[in-house]
């Protein structure tokens, strides 16, 4: 085995020349878990039509920047017996181009688009342990797990979005007696060119700074590019950049422009406005000096208005303070009254004091849908064509929540921006403020956000001058303010001064109007698509009701989005559309009911308990065990006895059909034929 650290990119690629590595030992061990035979017919189920252009549509971005970085590599390797696969994050094959010849032979073990190459499905195999690993490898002829694949060489590499997070994979595969050894250098290659196609879409309204050591490869591959924001926060940095600055990208999320480059954005802005030559010289933090290029780029305030450039790069112009309403039927109070008595009668409290000088402070649960609520008061409100302004007080680091609250004067501190900034309580003025998760704020800056209340003036750091503000204020928390006030966290004269009504929204398990909420949601999901309206099978309504919904609206959300996604031509959500991990949120609320509700419950109760509702949930467990059962028997006799296949309808894995159907286990070796 050989571990290749790539001297520019970083990326790490396991190659081998045929013996059983480590990582393909324990990819090997995964393929056995996963119930597959090595002599066993390989997952022949392919998505096709309508299912497959869905899939393309959800990774549309993916497929753009990548489309054309596949033609340019399969124009290098023409005519070697190969071809080139683009697949999504789970390993489905999106896209594939390659030798006509090779293609057809490709067909016959599902190297096609449409066909899922994750090793749950096709065993050990470069994209489903590349995405499994998350690194580049190399699975030679017999080193894959299935027989069926062993004719193969394929080269493998995870493409990874700015976030960090894996967005598909490009592949590269060929014959096993034609392997050469600059394919995956060029696998490489092609990826990284995807990886900074996306970067600079996701980052074009930001400060970006591009730098090597050398300065005949800026402009290349070679290339680091790092994003800040227009303070010196930092954003992102591309591979050559977490190489050349020796620190991955989640160490670099700790940094900022001056930690990295030794200068503020300020200061580098006037270097770039003032320099005459093609590129600046920096600093980095160990000592290194690099030649650098800078873009910074601003969103216009007025439409169609474009920003200015200075020896080609792009400088600020006016930024909009607001942030965009959401469509007017989703943000208004009647669409929030869906029939529950707890948000009608919160609904009803908030309409009394709209318009009038009473903060509102709502509380709930994660995800109970706060700022949709904040919104709706907003845009129900006197004040609906001013600005309504969210912060969200979690998120913003500790050091600089002052600024973005209070704004600065030029020269307030270190990088702060020429001719200084508003803040967002002057960005609100007219309009609303939402302070969400209000009980995360700093306690230092608790008394000057009272002042302000209470004057009704900001005063911006480093300035003298004190400004009138009319603002209309909401808070939202889903910690206890009291509590934070008893242990000296938050407080006592600024919650007073915030909970003027204090209304709180209830959990998605204790409202009653679920199913409209449900058919709501699936409104926004339909939208567009007339010809096939969404629905719910009854049975799986009533699991919906049973659930507990621990994430509520973004829990629920999600998972509408997702079965969306698969439902089948009439439209309608059934078990097999639903996530395993919905099943589970199930059986461990069935579990946990069964637990006493305190330890030292007494014997006699425990007794009681034994001989009444244990008997009950085990008769709840054993219909569901059997409707469990008869679901999955269902499903492998439709399917003609394929375990891949019905896995796949369900939406499960192989291994859950194994566990819960016995007598499917005793098919193993013939299921997938």
């Amino acid at each position: 085995m050989r571990d290749d650290v790539h001297p520019a990119t970083g990326f790490v690629a396991v190659v081998s020349n045929g013996w059983p590595t480590p990582a393909i030992q324990k990819a090997h061990e995964r393929s056995e878990t996963f119930g597959l035979h090595a002599s066993g017919r390989p997952d022949y189920d392919v998505l096709s039509g309508v299912g497959l252009e869905l899939k393309r549509e959800q990774n549309r971005v993916l497929c753009v920047h990548a489309t054309p970085v596949m033609e340019t590599l399969h124009e290098q390797i023409v005519n070697t017996q190969s071809m080139i696969v683009l697949t999504n994050a789970e390993g489905l094959i999106l896209h594939s181009i390659g030798d006509d010849d090779f293609l057809q032979r490709a067909e016959k073990v599902a190297l096609r688009p449409g066909a899922n190459w994750a090793e749950d499905r096709q065993g050990t195999n470069a994209i489903g342990t590349a995405l499994a690993e998350r690194c580049a490898m190399v699975v030679h002829g017999d080193q894959h797990y299935l027989a069926a694949n062993r004719f193969l060489t394929c080269s493998s590499v995870p493409i990874f979005d700015p976030y960090g997070d894996v967005v598909g994979v490009l592949d590269v595969t060929g014959d096993h007696r034609s392997y050469h050894q600059h394919t995956m250098a060029l696998a490489r290659m092609s990826v990284q060119m995807i990886e900074n196609h996306l970067f600079a879409t996701t980052f074009q309204e930001t400060l970006q700074v591009s730098f090597h050591g050398r300065p005949e490869f800026l402009g290349t591959l070679m290339e680091g590019i790092v994003a800040f924001t227009s303070d010196g926060r930092f954003l992102s940095a591309n591979r050559s950049a977490q190489f050349q600055l020796g620190m991955p990208l989640a160490a670099l999320r700790a940094h900022t422009l001056s930690s990295l480059f030794q200068t503020t954005s300020a200061q580098l802005i006037d270097r770039m406005r003032a320099s005459l030559e093609p590129h600046l010289m920096l600093n980095l933090a160990n000592g290194a000096v690099v030649c650098a290029r800078v873009q910074y780029r601003r969103a216009s305030l007025a439409e169609g208005s474009r920003p200015f450039t200075v020896h080609g790069a792009a400088q600020p112009a006016a930024r909009a303070t607001t942030v965009p309403a959401p469509s007017a039927g989703l943000s208004r109070l009647s669409y929030l009254d869906t029939g529950d008595s707890q948000v009608a009668l919160v609904i009803a409290k908030v309409r009394k004091v709209i318009g009038k000088d009473i903060p509102l402070l709502i509380t709930g649960e994660t995800g109970t849908g706060k700022e949709l609520l904040a919104q709706a008061i907003h845009n129900d409100s006197p004040r609906r064509d001013q600005p309504f302004v969210a912060v969200n007080c979690a998120s913003i680091p500790e050091s600089l929540i002052e600024s973005e609250l209070f704004g600065y004067e030029e020269g307030a501190f270190t990088g702060a921006r020429r001719k200084g900034a508003a803040g967002k309580l002057l960005q609100a003025n007219g309009g609303t403020l939402f302070l969400d998760e209000i009980g995360d704020m700093p306690y230092p800056l608790q008394v000057r956000l009272l002042r302000v209340l209470q004057e009704r003036v900001v005063n911006p750091l480093g300035s003298t001058k004190s400004i009138p503000v009319d603002i209309a204020i909401i808070c939202a928390t889903h910690r206890d303010l009291r509590e934070m006030i008893a242990q000296n966290r938050f407080r006592e004269d600024l919650y007073y001064r915030l909970n003027g009504l204090v209304v709180r929204l209830p959990p998605l398990r204790e409202r009653s109007d679920l199913s409209v909420v449900i058919q709501k949601l699936l409104q926004r999901e339909s939208h567009g698509c007339a010809s096939r309206p969404l629905s719910v099978a009854p049975d799986v309504m009533a699991l919906f009701e049973r659930c507990a919904w621990p994430g509520n609206f973004r829990q629920l959300g999600n998972l509408l989005r997702t079965a969306a996604a698969m439902v089948d031509e009439d439209g309608e959500i059934r078990r097999e559309h639903l996530p395993d991990d919905f099943f589970d949120d199930l059986r461990c609320r069935t579990e946990a009911r069964r637990l006493p509700d305190a330890p030292e419950a007494s014997a006699a109760s425990a007794a009681s308990a034994a001989s009444s509702g244990t008997e009950s949930f085990a008769m709840e467990d054993a219909r569901l065990v059997d409707v469990t059962a008869s679901m999955i028997a269902a499903t492998l006799a439709r399917h003609g006895g394929n375990v891949s296949a019905a896995a796949r309808a369900l939406g499960v894995s192989r291994n859950t059909i194994y566990r819960k159907m016995p007598a499917a286990d005793s098919s193993r070796g013939s299921g997938d034929a």
